[in-house]
C-alpha cells in the first residue's frame, strides 16, 4: 500500500490495529479488531468516530457564487441562509450524476464537501467554473460522529453546536481546537460532520475517542450503517448514466427550478417518468444478495440488477438496494447466487428509521 495516499490518521489508525485497505486512491480502515458488525451496532447505540478525511473539501467565496453554483446543481443555494446546508448532486448535460454533495453556506463562503473517487472531476469543474474563488482545501481533514450518544460528546466540548440542527453548521472549538462543525452526516444516525486542520487532525481524534461511548468505525459498518439508511453511494446508485430521478433523488428538484446541466431531461423525467426507479429489497434466507446481480420477475424476465447489498446487523437478514424498470409492478423478485434461486422482497425505504435532529 505504499503507493496509496494516507489521511493524517494513518499512523493512528494503525496504532488502533486497523485493517487497512486500498479505497479511492487511499490506504483506509476497512475495520477494527471487535470486527464490522460490533462497530455497526455499537455506531447504532452509542457513537462512531470515523475517519472520512479521504473526502474533498474546498471553499467558494466571491460574488454571485450561488446563482452559479445553480448552473451546476438542481440546488436552489441563493435560498440557503448563513449556517445552512443542503445535499444536491453535480449534473452532466445528460441528466446523470456527475457526484452527489454537500453546499453548506459559512459567513464568507460555501463549502462544498465532495466523494473521494469523484474528487479530482469535481474539484476540475469547479475550478474551471469558478477559477481562483475555489479554493481546494488539501490541508484539511473531515471526521464524522455518529450516533445516539454524539450529541453528548459535542454539548460537553462546545455548548453551541448542540444547538445545531440537521443540516446546519457553525465553525466553532472542540476542546482548544477550531473546526467547523455540521449536524449531519450518512448513517441515519444523529450526529456529527467536524473539518479540521490537518495539523490539529490527531489531537482531535484522540481527544474524541478519549469518551468512553466513542469508538473508531471502518468502512465495512460505514457501508452497512448507509445501506440500512437507505442511502445511495456514488459508483453504486448514482452515477454518469443515473439521473437523480431514477436514484429516488427527485425531491431534490423543484418543478419550478432554474436552469442547470441536464435539467431539461430530468424535468422531462419529473413530468413523465424515468425509464429505471431505485428500491429497497429484503432477502430471504441467509444468502447475501450483492451488487450487480440481476433480478428477474416470476415469468423470468429480467427486470433489474441490485446495486448494493449485504447483511444488515439491525435486522439480521440480508438487504439489497436495486435500479428495476419503472414498469415493473412486481413485489418479489428473484435472482441466482451460485446456481441457487434467491427470493427478494421489495421493501420501503429506509430499511431501519432516520433518527436525524430536526429541533
Amino acid at each position: 500500500m505504499s503507493d496509496l495516499k494516507r489521511t493524517a490518521l494513518y499512523d493512528l489508525h494503525l496504532a488502533l490495529q486497523a485493517r487497512m485497505v486500498p479505497f479511492a486512491g487511499y490506504a483506509m480502515p476497512q475495520q477494527y479488531p471487535g470486527g464490522i458488525i460490533a462497530e455497526h451496532l455499537h455506531c447504532r447505540e452509542q457513537a462512531g468516530f470515523f475517519d472520512i478525511s479521504h473526502m474533498g473539501q474546498c471553499f467558494i467565496s466571491g460574488d454571485n457564487v450561488a446563482e452559479q453554483l445553480e448552473a451546476l446543481t438542481p440546488a436552489v443555494a441563493r435560498k440557503l441562509e448563513i449556517g445552512d446546508q443542503c445535499y444536491t448532486v453535480l449534473t452532466n448535460t445528460e441528466g446523470g450524476i456527475i457526484d452527489d454533495i454537500i453546499i453548506s453556506r459559512l459567513e464568507e463562503s460555501y463549502m462544498l464537501v465532495v466523494n473521494a473517487a469523484c474528487k479530482d472531476k469535481d474539484f476540475t469543474l469547479l475550478t474551471d467554473h469558478f477559477g481562483e474563488r475555489c479554493y481546494i482545501a488539501s490541508e484539511r481533514s473531515l471526521f464524522a460522529l455518529q450516533g445516539p450518544a454524539a450529541i453528548e460528546v459535542i454539548q460537553l466540548l462546545a455548548p453551541e453546536a448542540g444547538h445545531l440542527k440537521f443540516m446546519q453548521i457553525r465553525p466553532d472549538r472542540l476542546g482548544n481546537i477550531d473546526c467547523i462543525i455540521s449536524r449531519s452526516g450518512y448513517t441515519g444516525e444523529d450526529g456529527f460532520e467536524i473539518s479540521v486542520a490537518h495539523t490539529d487532525a490527531r489531537p482531535l481524534a484522540e481527544l474524541l475517542l478519549s469518551f468512553a461511548p466513542v469508538k473508531p468505525i471502518g468502512l465495512g459498518a460505514r457501508d452497512t450503517l448507509r445501506m440500512e439508511a437507505g442511502l445511495s453511494l456514488y459508483g453504486h446508485e448514482l452515477n454518469e448514466d443515473i439521473s437523480p430521478v431514477e436514484a429516488g433523488l427527485g425531491w431534490l428538484i423543484s418543478k419550478n427550478t432554474h436552469t442547470f446541466s441536464g435539467s431539461e431531461i430530468i424535468q422531462r423525467q419529473l413530468q413523465h417518468g424515468a425509464g429505471r426507479k431505485r428500491i429497497g429489497l429484503l432477502v430471504e434466507g441467509k444468502i447475501p444478495v450483492r451488487e450487480h446481480c440481476r433480478l428477474f420477475d416470476a415469468d423470468g424476465n429480467e427486470v433489474g440488477v441490485t446495486t448494493s447489498g449485504g447483511f444488515s446487523p439491525t435486522l439480521k437478514q440480508p438487504i439489497a438496494l436495486a435500479l428495476v424498470d419503472s414498469r415493473c409492478r412486481e413485489q418479489t423478485f428473484y435472482a441466482r447466487i451460485r446456481n441457487r434461486k434467491i427470493t427478494l422482497r421489495a421493501t420501503p425505504l429506509p430499511f431501519v428509521p432516520h433518527r436525524y435532529y430536526r429541533g
